[in-house]
């Protein structure tokens, strides 16, 4: 049974619209909460490269 792990910001009100992390068999795997059944596998390095490219949008969006 795969654990999926949210993120302790997506708790309150946003809690039912989140980004969800899990391992599975060595696979790091990414779903949003309100469509479970879409699973993204990743690799560390492409989800490294995700959350950076996330980082620098909000920075030059601010």
């Amino acid at each position: 049974m795969i654990q999926w792990q949210r993120s302790t910001f997506s708790s309150g009100s946003d809690g039912a619209n989140c980004v969800e992390v899990a391992i599975s068999e060595g696979e790091l795997l990414l779903r949003e909460s309100d469509d479970p059944a879409r699973i993204l596998p990743l690799t560390p390095t492409t989800l490294a490269a995700l959350l950076q490219r996330t980082r620098d949008h909000r920075i030059r969006s601010s």
